[in-house]
């Protein structure tokens, strides 16, 4: 049954599951907690000596922690997976699951600012105890710091144009809000306004959060920490991180490797030749689902 509730409609419940190929009595890594859609699903294929250790950074998320035993909750960022895996006890887990970006219930809630459909404080923390928000970033950002971070994390068409715009015009208004951004950018959209804003505003949060970066430290660490035929099951939202999870998967690094570079010799295996998508009900239910690819790997 599709796990759902109030903060996280889990997608690709089942695939991301089933790619992890369970053992009763293993030791598994949620690393995106969230609603608990996985986690709930991997608990309800351990024995009574499974094991399921679940990262979550947002305190919003452990609302929804489920009464179990065999549950280790940890409220911290995936990037210290590793850390808190020994502090556990665990040099090495059957199998890490994590479900990437953003929670619905992070993008319905108007006061983390995550999303274009509601005014709100320019937040987008995922981890409120850190300090860099969205308007810190817009307020103090080079132009060309603004420049690349557009283009690079947003792939917005007039990048140039839009953060000299931004720098421009913040000196004659304060940046708070999201109605305040969008009012500001009225002038420099191209084509479809919600997209154009979408891409914006994932650029915004990749960069508050190092969403990037802390996926590559997962990325490593999950090698590390798998034991030899252990399943890394990783759900993406768009290409960038499609990217890094799709080469590291096939190749141990994030890039492709030049003319004369050796190739690295991959930790991993990949299970699926192809990214494993939503089937066109899933989609239908939960339109936010359409983007999601799954990969998955094998430790060798």
């Amino acid at each position: 049954m599709e796990q759902q509730n109030t903060y996280h409609t889990t997608v690709l419940l089942k695939e991301a599951v089933d790619g992890l190929d369970i053992k009763p009595d293993g030791v598994y890594v949620d690393a995106t907690f969230g609603g608990g859609g996985h986690s709930r699903e991997i608990l309800s294929r351990l024995s009574a000596n499974g094991r399921l250790i679940a990262f979550d950074q947002d305190a919003d998320a452990w609302r929804n922690k489920p009464e179990d035993e065999r549950l280790i909750p940890v409220m911290e960022n995936f990037k210290y997976m590793r850390r808190f895996l020994r502090l556990h006890g665990y040099n090495e887990v059957d199998g890490i699951l994590a479900d990437l970006g953003v929670s619905s219930f992070q993008f319905d809630t108007a006061e983390r600012g995550f999303s274009i459909r509601f005014d709100g404080p320019l937040d987008m923390r995922m981890d409120k105890r850190n300090d860099l928000t969205a308007a810190q970033v817009l307020r103090t950002y080079t132009e060309q710091q603004l420049h690349q971070l557009f283009e690079q994390y947003g792939e917005v068409r007039n990048s140039k144009q839009l953060a000299k715009h931004i720098v421009a015009q913040r000196t004659m208004q304060k940046l708070q809000t999201i109605a305040g951004l969008k009012a500001m950018l009225a002038t420099v959209m191209k084509g479809n306004p919600n997209k154009y804003l979408a891409q914006v505003f994932q650029a915004l949060r990749i960069e508050v959060n190092d969403e990037l970066g802390v996926l590559k430290e997962l990325m490593m660490q999950a090698t590390i920490s798998l034991k030899p035929g252990g399943r890394l099951s990783i759900i993406s939202f768009h290409s960038l991180e499609d990217r890094i999870v799709k080469h590291y998967m096939k190749r141990g690094r994030w890039d492709e490797p030049g003319e004369y570079e050796e190739a690295t010799i991959a930790p991993l295996k990949l299970v699926n030749a192809k990214p494993i998508e939503p089937t066109e009900e899933e989609q239908k239910k939960n339109p936010r689902s359409r983007s999601a690819m799954l990969r998955v790997a094998e430790k060798k």
